[in-house]
C-alpha cells in the first residue's frame, strides 16, 4: 500500500527542482527571452543577434563565476574592475611599447592579479574588515595606477597592441559571430560545477557563507579559503582583460569599470543570496546571460535604450525577492522532510 501511495520519482524530482536557488533564474531567462521574441526584429534570434548578447555574456561570465563563490561564502569582491583593467593595460604595453615576448606577459599579468587577490585576502582575513570595503580600496588603487601609468608611459589612456597568431587562436579566435570566450566560460563553469557540488572545498565555501564561526569550530580552514577565493576571482578578472586586449588590438584605461557591480548582479539574478550560503554555478551562467539579454535586447526593439536600466533594476528586485522566497522555502521543506 505504501508503494502505491509514494509520490513517483519524477514529480519528486520536478518538486525538488523548484526549491533549487537556479530555478527563479531559469524562470526569469525564458520568460525575458520569450519577451524579445515577440518585440524584437528578428536578426536578434539569429546567430549574429545572438552572439552580440552570449559573447559578452561569456566575459562576464568568467569573472561571475569566481565573484559567486565568494558570494556564497558571505564575501565580496569589488575590486575585479580594476584587476580586469590593469591586467589588459599590462599586456597592452608590455607588447606594444615595451616588445617584450608576450607570453611572458601573460603569466607576468596573472601573477599580478593572483597577488592582488592574495592581498585581498589577508587585509580581509586579518583586519576582519568588511571586504566591501577592503576590495573597493583596491579597486580605488588599481584604477588610479592604470590611468596613471598609460598616461605616464604613453601620453593618453590608451595603447595598441598586436598579438601573436597562437596568443589570438587561445584568447580570441571566432567560430562564425562567437568567439573562444565561450568555451573559457563554459570550461570554468563545468569545473566550478563539480568544486561547488563534488567536492569538500564546496561543502567549506557554503558553510562560511552559513555561518563563518561554526564553520571555524568545524574544522575549516576558513581564512585559506577565502584568501584563495580572493585570488581565483583576481585571475579571472585579468583572463577577461587579456582576452579583450587580444582581441580589440589594444586597450583603454576604463576597460572593466562596469564589471564591479555587474557580476554581482549576474550573481543575484542567478539565485546567490547577498548574505551568502546559498547558490549555484548553474544559477550564475544563467544569470549572466539573463543580464546580457536585457543589455543587448533592448537595442533591438527600437525602444529608447534608456529603458534597460529600468528592465535591469526590475529584474533585481525581482531576483532579490524570489532568491529570498526559494531560500526560507527550501529551509522550510528540509525541516518538514526532518520531522
Amino acid at each position: 500500500m505504501a508503494a502505491i501511495l509514494e509520490t513517483p520519482s519524477w514529480k519528486r524530482s520536478i518538486s525538488g527542482l523548484a526549491y533549487r536557488p537556479e530555478f527563479s533564474a531559469l524562470v526569469g531567462f525564458v520568460a525575458i527571452y520569450l519577451f524579445f521574441l515577440v518585440t524584437t526584429q528578428p536578426v536578434f534570434h539569429g546567430l549574429a543577434g545572438t552572439s552580440t548578447w552570449v559573447d559578452p555574456a561569456a566575459e562576464l561570465g568568467i569573472v561571475s563565476i569566481p565573484v559567486g563563490f565568494l558570494m556564497i561564502a558571505g564575501e565580496f569582491d569589488l575590486s575585479v574592475g580594476s584587476v580586469l583593467a590593469f591586467s589588459s593595460m599590462f599586456t597592452a604595453a608590455w607588447v606594444g611599447y615595451w616588445h617584450y615576448n608576450i607570453w611572458l606577459g601573460l603569466i607576468i599579468a596573472f601573477m599580478i592579479a593572483a597577488l592582488v587577490g592574495l592581498l585581498n585576502g589577508i587585509l580581509v582575513t586579518r583586519t576582519r574588515l568588511p571586504s566591501f570595503i577592503v576590495t573597493l580600496g583596491t579597486q580605488l588603487l588599481l584604477t588610479g595606477i592604470t590611468l596613471g601609468g598609460s598616461t605616464l608611459l604613453t601620453g593618453s589612456s590608451s595603447i595598441d597592441m598586436t598579438a601573436t597568431s597562437a596568443v589570438r587562436k587561445l584568447f580570441a579566435s571566432n567560430w562564425d559571430q562567437f568567439n573562444v570566450s565561450i568555451l573559457w566560460w563554459l570550461a570554468i563553469a563545468a569545473l566550478g560545477h563539480h568544486i561547488l557540488v563534488n567536492t569538500r572545498m564546496g561543502n567549506w565555501i557554503t558553510a562560511l557563507g552559513g555561518d563563518i564561526e561554526t564553520a571555524n569550530r568545524a574544522g575549516v580552514q576558513t581564512s585559506r579559503v577565502r584568501i584563495g577565493l580572493f585570488m581565483a576571482t583576481s585571475m579571472a578578472a585579468a583572463l577577461v582583460g587579456i582576452i579583450q586586449a587580444v582581441e580589440y588590438n589594444g586597450s583603454q584605461a576604463s576597460n572593466g569599470q562596469a564589471y564591479v557591480f555587474n557580476a554581482i548582479i549576474a550573481c543575484v539574478i542567478g539565485g546567490v543570496l547577498l548574505t551568502g550560503g546559498f547558490g549555484t554555478i548553474i544559477g550564475v551562467v544563467l544569470g549572466a546571460f539573463t543580464y546580457q539579454l536585457v543589455t543587448q535586447g533592448i537595442y533591438f526593439t527600437g525602444w529608447d535604450t534608456d529603458w534597460s536600466n529600468a528592465l535591469i533594476g526590475g529584474l533585481l528586485l525581482v531576483a532579490v525577492l524570489s532568491n529570498n522566497w526559494f531560500r526560507k522555502a527550501a529551509i522550510a521543506r528540509d525541516v518538514k522532510k526532518g520531522n
